[in-house]
């Protein structure tokens, strides 16, 4: 909540995007295929799915905030990615017109 104090426990249905880049298309004329990029994605994602974030250990010493999901998932996605691309961003909505975004901003 804004003044710092912690809401009461409830679920999201979360939306999350991964935004690539890269300086060449591969041979297919694609950055990269989307159902690759989707298993990668899925992946990182699963492991939060149906368990509360609070028990997780990654969140154990960061807020459980849509920002901190977003990071979360661009630090699991980034290493998988094939060279040469570049992961922009993570966005997660968390509801209609409430998105956080994370970047490394390199």
């Amino acid at each position: 909540m804004p003044d710092g104090c912690a809401e009461p426990q409830h679920e999201h249905d979360w939306a999350v995007v991964a935004e690539l880049s890269s300086k060449e298309l591969n041979d297919m004329g694609v950055v990269m295929d989307f159902a690759r990029l989707r298993t990668i994605l899925n992946g990182a994602v699963a492991e939060l799915d149906n368990i509360s974030l609070g028990e997780f250990d990654y969140f154990q010493s960061r807020s459980q905030s849509a920002e901190n999901i977003a990071m979360y998932v661009y630090e699991k996605i980034e290493p998988k990615l094939p060279d040469g691309l570049r992961l922009e961003n993570v966005r997660v909505g968390e509801q209609i017109g409430c998105w956080a975004k994370y970047s490394r901003g390199d």
